[in-house]
């Protein structure tokens, strides 16, 4: 069995599996709150390996070793510093459930700013799942078309991404809109746990067989610099820093699995998912490392591998990019219908009105897939600075004690947070007023314009929130 044949039989199998695992729910309470058929929650591991195999998505995995392979391990350490949100997601629940007593961040934004605390949080969070259903399905066209090239199924879909790559992303959103239609959240629990083991049994093979390889030296990996040197991979970790903060807290898929069991269990569930999270990324951002010290000029980081690794190896690795962008999908479309159902009550609160909501985002993420950006990082980059809104929120009411905050100084944090994003994704894609920022920045990389964009979105916001700050938080009863 040569091969591709075999990437095509084992991710034919995970799906099949995948759906074979989830549980038919006919009942809202399933579908949105996760709970089985006894109403009892998720146990502690089911978290973990729930939280670890949404958050180590294809982009993740993808956007580690590009950022390994261009600049080096301070590239691979950037990234890896983002699943530091695990520890302040798990604190910012913590304080939402257990000290203030709210069941969602949507109640505890709109007590202190109303129907526009609400709407500014729901417009991040929504564009943030649209651009994790595009983000995926784009890794998995990537891997077929490189694989597959036209071949698959006759070549006859997918012009924008390449024919193979194309129908993979076809079957992959229909398959997995199918299963998470059937069970939602419950769905999405149980599965999560078998691909997260799928993920790991194939991710160790390939870091074995790097670590294992001829030309590996640790203390080469630990000190590279890569193809296009380390200096924007430094600024990076200072943008991850500064973003930690409040990246969690625009993720509702995150956010959803803290609100399903009790205070012990959810808090474990975030201190493991951290370090898990942390060694699979950093691992995976070394492969890319590892290909920048054998890159030669001009040769990209798969065509190294390719060369590198036994023909199983890349199968492999390729396996762990496809089930982490599985895993994600699930996730994504139940926290979707959750949203727009449950926190939004935009629908009634039925089970064909989450299943409409996950049809209307595979869709949206479809579109954006065909016709939108391939940069995957730059998504990251750009929800990232966006969530910066939130941050003098935690800060300042959720970690601090302020009782109250004036509407504007909110409005005036998430008008800069926005500015910003837009700011950067017009850098990023190099349109013209995005170089002239840089150039009135006095900078040339644009990692070095985003840090700059990201300090400034965080002094106004929390500048903001100083000058609006109305006394001091107490506790809502549990």
């Amino acid at each position: 069995m040569t091969d591709s044949i075999l990437l095509l039989v084992l991710t034919a199998g995970v799906l099949a599996a995948s759906f074979a695992l989830s549980p038919k729910m006919t009942g809202a309470d399933g579908f949105y709150s996760g709970r089985d058929a006894e109403g009892a929650p998720p146990g502690l591991w089911t978290l973990v390996l729930s939280q670890v195999t949404t958050w180590i998505f294809a982009r993740s995995l993808l956007t580690a070793a590009v950022l390994g392979f261009y600049y080096g391990t301070p590239g691979a350490m950037a990234y890896a510093a983002y699943y530091f949100s695990f520890l302040s997601g798990g604190l910012i629940i913590d304080r939402l459930r257990f000290h203030y007593g709210y069941d969602s961040i949507q109640t505890f934004l709109s007590d202190r700013f109303g129907k526009a605390g609400t709407s500014c949080y729901n417009f991040v969070i929504a564009l943030r799942l649209v651009s994790e259903v595009f983000a995926n399905l784009l890794v998995v066209g990537t891997i077929f078309t490189a694989t597959f090239g036209a071949s698959l199924f006759g070549g006859v879909f997918g012009e924008a991404i390449g024919d193979g790559g194309g129908a993979a992303i076809l079957v992959l959103a229909l398959v997995g809109m199918a299963y998470s239609m059937l069970g939602g959240l419950r769905a999405s629990l149980r599965t999560d746990v078998f691909q997260m083991i799928v993920f790991l049994g194939v991710f160790g093979l390939a870091f074995a067989a790097l670590v294992t390889h001829e030309t590996f030296d640790l203390g080469a990996a630990m000190t590279a610099e890569g193809t296009a040197g380390a200096l924007p991979g430094w600024v990076l970790l200072a943008v991850a820093g500064l973003q930690v903060v409040s990246y969690p807290m625009h993720d509702p898929v995150m956010m959803d699995r803290g609100l399903l069991a009790d205070r012990r269990t959810t808090a474990w569930s975030f201190v493991h998912a951290f370090w898990i999270s942390v060694l699979c990324i950093f691992g995976f951002g070394l492969l890319g490392v590892q290909a920048g010290l054998l890159a030669e000029a001009g040769e990209s980081m798969q065509a190294v591998w390719a060369r590198m690794f036994d023909p199983w190896v890349m199968v492999a690795v390729n396996m762990a990019l496809i089930v982490s962008a599985i895993s994600t999908l699930d996730s994504t479309l139940s926290s979707a219908s959750k949203l727009v159902v449950v926190d939004m009550r935009a629908l009634p609160r039925t089970v064909t009105s989450g299943r409409i909501v996950m049809a209307g985002f595979m869709l949206a993420g479809l579109i954006f897939c065909f016709f939108g950006s391939q940069d995957l990082f730059g998504a990251v980059a750009v929800s990232g600075t966006a969530s910066m809104y939130l941050a003098p929120v935690i800060l300042f009411m959720l970690w601090g004690r302020a009782q109250s905050v004036a509407l504007w100084s909110y409005l005036v944090s998430f008008a800069a947070a926005i500015s910003g994003a837009v700011l950067y994704f017009l850098i990023n894609g190099k349109k013209a007023i995005g170089l002239e920022a840089m150039a009135m920045m006095g900078v040339e990389h644009k990692y070095t314009a985003l840090l700059y964009i990201c300090i400034a979105v965080l002094v106004i916001g929390c500048g903001a929130f100083a000058l609006g700050m109305r006394g001091v938080a107490r506790a809502r009863p549990a």
